[in-house]
């Protein structure tokens, strides 16, 4: 891979800056703060973006390279891969993805995975190199080759770490240890206490007990509404059978009072046979009365005639003195007598009509109170038909309705009986006692459900608790795998990576150092050692600290081998600063040997590496910022 041209709007002090790279060596010069680690960032933010984080920094590169004015912060960066591929990014630092353009100007951003944290991924899936790796591989900067004495412990580690695990900021022994701690701390082990998974384990024991004792109450609840289901049958079969006797009750309580209601029509029957009969008795002491009237009458009129008779023959004698005064006397006697028995007779008449009248009326009366007696007599007979089918059909339909609950049989023993109101008095203290049974069972049932949502609620915690467990032992798990999977890579590594990696190291620390250490080796217990021109061995910490800094590059340009199947470009920003003129013609010539189909960008501050460049007729291409 190699970067072709760059072109910078705005970003930190670079402003509108166009810069041609070649391949081979590149040496960007510029003064102390002219921008070439400004540069450099320049070059990584293209492909990777700024991150706002300040990651420990005082302040975050995004904050550190934005303009001050409120100029475009964006520039392009054209590359080629080895499969002579073009692309030109164009990236607005203010946004997290880049726009793509393949050598045909086809912007093809879509084509890459947008990650949701990092952006855009088209450097990743293009070179197999991720930001941090690109960081500590194919990126050396002067900070961080060049340490004080009191921190060349550190420079070791790195060299470890890369010799290790292939990165300088990675150190196996660390992982293993913080996965350790990580176990011991975060979940716990068999033989810890306090730890989560041993808390959890406890907390679970108890659970477990708890509810295997309030499980029993499980069983009581289940005994408890069986009793009250049966009491609840009971209680509905008995309310039944009362709710039977109470209409049979109402049943024969109105049939008592329709009888009582007959009984007084019949009374009325019988007031009205009294009426009659003294009627009747009325009338014929009024006939009677008027029989003796008629007869009296009846001589009346015999009398009158005999004294008809005898006026007749005493008139008939005649010259009779006695006679004539006699017949005077007898006629103004009959003519008296005739007066008075016409008056009495007019007077007996009278009374005779008025009576007959009176027994008219009586007649009359009576006939009413005999249709009105008969208009009772027949209500009653009507009444009492009506008793009698409304009785039969109320008893029909009652067992008709209950015919569905209980036994016909039981319905009509139910309707037979006769001390009704003792059967409901007992029907009803049956009822209540059972469902004061009942209410018992539901005080004991509700104690029990009080005792079941406390079940309920350890089966939740349990659950939970579990998943927690499941999660700790799951995560237990992982750690032992990547452990595991840690130093299986690790004894791969060292067994088929490393040996390389020291090989290649071993090269070239001989060219550079001019043969004075010739081979570097690394093992868990001794860690890095270089052989000596004499053969002896000795621990990379005891070498100088410029040695260390000559080891440390050398290890990055040996990683660089390593990393990805393209030749990415080697990026090293002042790292020679504090190397001696020999020193740095050693790595100059190293560099142009081994990496000439490598893209090579040396940033510095001062002429040396040109000179030494120009001295050993190297070819180089040199830029000014």
């Amino acid at each position: 891979m190699n970067i072709l041209k760059m072109h910078i709007n705005n970003f930190g002090k670079l402003e509108n800056k166009k810069i041609n790279l070649e391949k081979g060596i590149n040496i960007i010069y510029g003064k102390n703060e002219s921008g070439k680690s400004t540069l450099l960032k320049f070059i990584i933010g293209i492909f990777f973006g700024l991150s706002k984080n300040k990651n420990g920094k005082i302040i975050s590169d995004y904050d550190k390279y934005t303009p001050w004015s409120n100029k475009e912060f964006s520039g392009k960066l054209e590359y080629e891969l080895d499969n002579k591929n073009k692309y030109e990014i164009f990236r607005e630092f203010n946004k997290k993805n880049p726009q793509i353009y393949d050598e045909n100007l086809e912007e093809i951003s879509k084509k890459f995975n947008i990650d949701k944290t990092n952006g855009n991924q088209f450097f990743y899936e293009q070179t197999n190199v991720d930001e941090n790796l690109f960081k500590s591989t194919i990126v050396s900067e002067q900070q961080e080759i060049k340490l004080e004495e009191k921190e060349q412990n550190q420079l070791i580690q790195k060299m470890t770490n890369i010799i290790s695990t292939g990165e300088d900021n990675i150190s196996f022994q660390k992982i293993i240890n913080k996965l350790n701690k990580k176990q011991l701390e975060e979940i716990g082990t068999k033989r810890s206490q306090d730890r989560p998974i041993n808390i959890l384990s406890n907390r679970l024991e108890e659970i477990e007990n708890k509810k295997e004792y309030l499980k029993q109450f499980i069983d009581k609840k289940n005994e408890i509404e069986q009793k009250n289901k049966y009491i609840q049958n009971i209680i509905e079969s008995k309310e039944i059978e009362l709710e039977i006797i109470k209409k049979q009750k109402n049943i024969i309580e109105n049939e008592e009072l329709q009888k009582e209601k007959i009984k007084i029509k019949k009374e009325n029957v019988e007031e009205y046979n009294e009426k009659i009969n003294n009627l009747k008795n009325k009338k014929e002491i009024l006939e009677k009365d008027n029989e003796i009237k008629k007869e009296t009458l009846k001589i009346q009129i015999i009398l009158e005639i005999i004294y008809i008779i005898i006026t007749i023959i005493m008139l008939s004698i005649k010259n009779n003195l006695i006679a004539t005064i006699g017949m005077i006397i007898t006629i103004l006697n009959l003519i008296y007598i005739l007066y008075k028995k016409s008056k009495s007779k007019k007077n007996n008449k009278q009374k005779y009509n008025n009576k007959k009248i009176q027994i008219n009326n009586i007649e009359n009366e009576i006939k009413i109170l005999e249709e009105s007696k008969n208009k009772k007599i027949e209500q009653i007979k009507i009444e009492q038909n009506k008793i009698k089918y409304e009785k039969y059909l109320q008893e029909n339909n009652t067992k008709e309705y209950y015919k569905k609950i209980l036994p016909l049989n039981f319905i009509e023993e139910i309707l037979n009986k006769k001390e009704l109101n003792l059967e409901i008095e007992k029907l009803q203290n049956e009822i209540n006692n059972e469902k004061i049974s009942f209410n018992t069972n539901n005080i004991e049932k509700n104690n029990i459900i009080k005792k079941l949502e406390e079940l309920v609620k350890i089966e939740e915690e349990y659950y939970f608790l579990q998943e927690q467990y499941k999660e700790l032992k799951f995560n237990n798990e992982a750690i032992e795998i990547a452990r595991q999977e840690l130093e299986n890579t690790y004894e791969e590594m060292k067994k088929n990576i490393t040996p390389e990696f020291t090989y290649n190291l071993s090269k070239i620390i001989s060219k550079i150092s001019n043969g004075k250490y010739n081979k570097i080796k690394f093992d868990d217990k001794n860690g890095i050692t270089v052989e000596l021109q004499n053969g002896n061995y000795i621990s990379a910490e005891k070498l100088s600290i410029g040695t260390i800094d000559q080891l440390y590059l050398s290890l990055r340009l040996a990683a660089a081998n390593q990393i990805s199947k393209e030749n990415l470009p080697i990026i090293l920003d002042e790292v020679f600063a504090f190397y001696d003129k020999e020193r740095l013609e050693n790595i100059l010539k190293y560099i142009n040997e081994e990496f000439e189909n490598r893209q090579i960008l040396i940033f510095t501050c001062t002429n040396r590496e040109s000179e030494l460049l120009e001295k050993n007729n190297i070819t180089f291409n040199y830029i000014t910022i």
